[in-house]
């Protein structure tokens, strides 16, 4: 996912991305505590993921507030 992919999508659609990325953090994270995780490198990815949704969000706001 690109942040001009990102750019592109509705505040809404981006919270709902934004949550599906948590729960899917949450989960990689209690598969690692169980020794379960596989792909070590998706811990990264969505943690990456998410920061620049949350970016994109920010911006997004001070955009509209100007």
């Amino acid at each position: 996912m690109t942040a001009t992919e990102l750019k592109a999508k509705s505040p809404a659609e981006l919270r709902e991305q934004l949550l599906a990325l948590k729960k899917e953090a949450f989960n990689l994270r209690f598969q690692q505590a169980t020794g379960q995780l596989e792909n070590t490198a998706r811990m990264r990815a969505v943690r990456r993921d998410v920061a620049r949704i949350m970016t994109v969000l920010n911006q997004q706001a001070a955009a509209a507030a100007n």
